[in-house]
């Protein structure tokens, strides 16, 4: 049975932000059993928070993963603006602080660090890994590795689930949000986005709807990023080094499935597993087919480590 510690936990970022962290660990290994496989560190889509990730920590604890999940900033528990991110970076920056954090665990930072995106929160994991790869050919092509960001980690593996890889904006949308940008970057506006596109299963919408720490807002500045953040991981899948498992749903109106799509194609094969679940809609792990889902997962992660 799994253990939740860490509920009240929060790390604070360089600029005074505190990030709430959750944490499902092991029991036995905290005992002095088994080691892990290593830990898999969630991190969650837009308006939403980790909260929400309870069952899938379950189930990877259950196939012997420790658990790591924060809530983004603007989102949760966690401080900030709703829906807001002061600059680009910012989101890729708190990622890296909570990697250091699992890594200096002395339980925690051993065996596979495996990041898990979903939603947006997919596309900043995507965008933490592309943007060390374009750092470092350039810096290849430049004669040193000194062009690497100071957040990037390198990660084992990586897990995407409905990744927010094309937010699907028309011509019109793209050109309200250049106007956003110019007149009013750190608007919170609402997102546009339907609860019902979210599942076909009721009761999660209904919970959705429900909880106080859900919220529909985004700026400007934060949609800039996902759409920028998606065409740069987009523009270097076929330079993609990381083992990645892509996971998506056909059905989506959250996003535009033809991001995962293109992706799928270009990255290199013996690298990337991938898998449209064509009827599924946004959240696959709180879809009716969501053992399938898990199938799929622990398949992978079995055979990876």
């Amino acid at each position: 049975m799994a253990v939740y510690t860490g509920a009240m936990r929060t790390l604070k970022t360089d600029d005074g932000l505190p990030l709430h962290w959750r944490q499902w660990s092991l029991p036995g290994e905290m005992a002095g059993g088994a080691p892990a496989r290593g830990t898999v560190l969630i991190v969650h889509g837009l308006g939403e928070h980790i909260g929400r990730y309870e069952h899938v920590a379950a189930q990877l604890n259950g196939w012997g993963w420790h658990v790591v999940g924060y809530d983004q900033r603007g989102h949760g528990a966690s401080g900030g603006k709703r829906g807001d991110v002061p600059t680009a970076e910012r989101l890729l920056q708190d990622l890296a602080l909570v990697i250091d954090e699992l890594r200096a665990d002395p339980v925690l930072g051993r065996g596979a660090q495996v990041l898990l995106g979903h939603s947006m929160g997919g596309l900043v994991a995507a965008r933490f890994v592309a943007g060390g790869l374009a750092a470092q050919r350039e810096g290849g092509e430049g004669g040193g590795a000194g062009a690497l960001p100071a957040w990037f980690r390198p990660v084992h593996a990586l897990v995407l689930s409905s990744p927010a890889l094309d937010p699907g904006m028309s011509a019109f949308q793209r050109l309200q949000l250049a106007l956003g940008v110019s007149l009013a970057p750190h608007l919170a506006v609402g997102n546009g986005l339907k609860t019902d596109w979210i599942s076909r299963d009721k009761a999660v919408v209904q919970a959705y709807i429900a909880d106080p720490l859900v919220h529909d807002r985004i700026t400007p500045t934060l949609a800039k990023m996902i759409v920028e953040g998606g065409e740069l991981v987009r523009r270097q899948a076929q330079d993609w080094v990381v083992p990645t498992l892509l996971l998506w749903a056909g059905s989506d109106r959250c996003v535009a499935p033809s991001g995962s799509a293109e992706f799928a194609a270009a990255a290199p094969t013996q690298l990337l597993r991938s898998h449209c679940f064509e009827p599924l809609f946004h959240e696959i792990f709180n879809e009716p087919e969501q053992a399938q889902v898990f199938a799929e997962l622990q398949g992978w992660l079995a055979q990876r480590f």
